[in-house]
């Protein structure tokens, strides 16, 4: 699924107009009546006060206090920059409200013009959308800031105003929103971590524009969903044999640490891999083939450690390495060994990505399409801080084309950044997943779906989809705060069976 710019979204009103046809106006109203029939369902208040700017977003605001008044509700709408010449719709709806005569409607000039603000009063923020491109004038802002102090219960049509879409707005003064009503799709700001302040709860509003719009454009970034998982996986064939489904390599453990090694070779043999080998120091021989009696075990030479490369190499279509390995100098000779050595499909992980961190130059030595997997902190350590999340997700994506690697940015909408230059945002996966153990089970996963010949890339998008799909039937049988990465693991079966029937 695309998702779309700011601008294209402008376009897809357009396309609508011009395509099914219908008048901008009435458009507008199909916007308004979708908000103002969310707020009448889920919404116990009977008092409204509507604060709209002067273009589109306000024009919305305006139908919306229409629209709830004949509902019964009690409303009265604040505009601001009275001198600005508001957008035609916004004016049409404004004659339209004022011929009413029973919604008292106030500009605001001054801070003196601010309204007192009743606790049992519903605030809905009109002010701004997805069109604002620069930060919110000292005015504006200090209304916005007025607004943010009231305690009010907030809900922001289309954008929290203030919020830019498509570049950060660290620093910026902006609407904190309990609900958030957006039209039609997700926006790029909604994604983003640094926003989570400003949009509450994201409620989605079809106002059926056209359809055909998606097929006529291009997106830098697309959303991983239930049809894209469908699209990549891959049927079985009824003579297959576990041959077919390749043979990985997970190298993974140390003294203390073996528990990361069996959910990791656990999610591997959930994913559907033919044969897996595990490379895990002595002491964890009897803890993994107990636990996970699937796979095969290959014992370092060290107790506590991993020290030294599995032998032939050449059997394994792909390796995974990092859950719980450590950083010991051992653990670092045995990366650079597997970097020298080994050229089909990687992913690393956890240790091995602080050793990458800790050995800047072997992320050049890298074979291509290798696969890193890395959290925020793990992110800053391999390619230096970022200053907000929209330079985290551009650095992710020039990392991957310099590099031509498969960049996993682990996190609520995990992105996805190719060396084609696609990025993907992940749609599955839940605040419960943030337990010890989760990356670990991603990992096996990815490990076990390069092994089956997927590429990097679908190998990426599939394991993280069904990881967050199986976090989310875990929540929803145990709760977000009870929930284990074992939870996750149990699930894999039913995620699968969830995309492919």
């Amino acid at each position: 699924m695309k998702l779309l710019s700011s601008a294209q979204i402008r376009q897809w009103d357009q396309y609508t107009i011009q395509h099914e046809p219908v008048r901008p106006i009435e458009l507008m109203e199909r916007a308004a009546r979708a908000c103002t029939k969310w707020v009448l369902q889920n919404i116990l208040a009977e008092k409204f006060y509507i604060f709209c700017g002067k273009g589109n977003n306000g024009g919305d605001g305006l139908a919306i206090a229409r629209l709830l008044h004949g509902a019964g509700k009690i409303c009265r709408v604040f505009v601001i920059e009275p001198e600005v010449k508001g957008s035609e719709e916004f004016n049409a709806n404004f004659h339209n409200l004022y011929q009413l005569q029973s919604v008292p409607i106030v500009l605001l000039k001054t801070e003196t013009d601010f309204p007192a603000l009743p606790h049992d009063v519903v605030i809905i923020d009109a002010l701004f959308g997805t069109g604002l491109n620069r930060k919110l004038d000292d005015d504006v802002a200090m209304l916005v800031q007025y607004l943010n102090n009231s305690g009010n219960t907030i809900i922001s049509i289309d954008m929290p105003s203030g919020l830019l879409n498509e570049e950060s707005s660290a620093g910026n003064v902006v609407i904190k929103a309990n609900h958030t009503l957006t039209f039609q799709c997700l926006k790029l700001a909604f994604l983003l971590a640094e926003n989570e302040s400003y949009i509450g709860q994201i409620h989605i509003l079809d106002i059926n524009l056209h359809p055909d719009f998606i097929d006529t454009i291009e997106t830098r970034f697309q959303l991983v969903n239930r049809a894209k998982c469908q699209s990549v996986l891959k049927p079985r064939n009824n003579f297959s044999h576990k041959g077919t489904f390749g043979h990985s390599l997970l190298i993974a453990g140390s003294f203390g640490k073996m528990g990361a090694a069996v959910l990791s070779a656990k999610a591997c043999m959930k994913s559907g891999v033919g044969l897996l080998t595990c490379h895990i120091p002595k002491c964890g021989m009897n803890i993994l083939q107990t636990a996970v009696p699937e796979a095969m075990c290959q014992a370092d030479d060290s107790e506590e450690t991993i020290s030294e490369l599995a032998h032939e190499l050449s059997k394994y279509n792909a390796a995974g390495i990092g859950p719980g390995i450590g950083t010991s100098d051992a653990a670092i000779n045995l990366v650079q060994s597997l970097i020298a050595k080994y050229n089909q499909p990687m992913v690393f992980d956890a240790d091995a990505l602080n050793i990458l961190a800790s050995r800047k130059e072997l992320l050049t030595h890298l074979p291509e399409n290798t696969i890193l997997t890395p959290h925020p902190k793990e992110f800053a350590r391999l390619f230096g801080e970022n200053l907000n999340d929209f330079q985290k997700i551009e650095k992710a994506l020039a990392k991957a084309a310099e590099l031509k690697l498969v960049v996993v940015l682990k996190g609520h909408y995990t992105f996805i950044a190719t060396p084609s230059g696609e990025g993907y945002f992940n749609i599955t996966g839940n605040p419960g997943m943030a337990t010890g153990g989760a990356g670990d089970v991603l990992t096996g996963m990815i490990t076990g779906l390069l092994a089956q010949g997927y590429s990097p890339a679908d190998a990426a998008i599939v394991g993280v989809f069904l990881h967050g799909l199986a976090g989310d039937l875990a929540a929803g049988l145990h709760s977000m705060e009870a929930m284990t990465a074992s939870d996750i693991v149990d699930m894999m079966g039913k995620a699968f069976k969830a995309v492919i029937e």
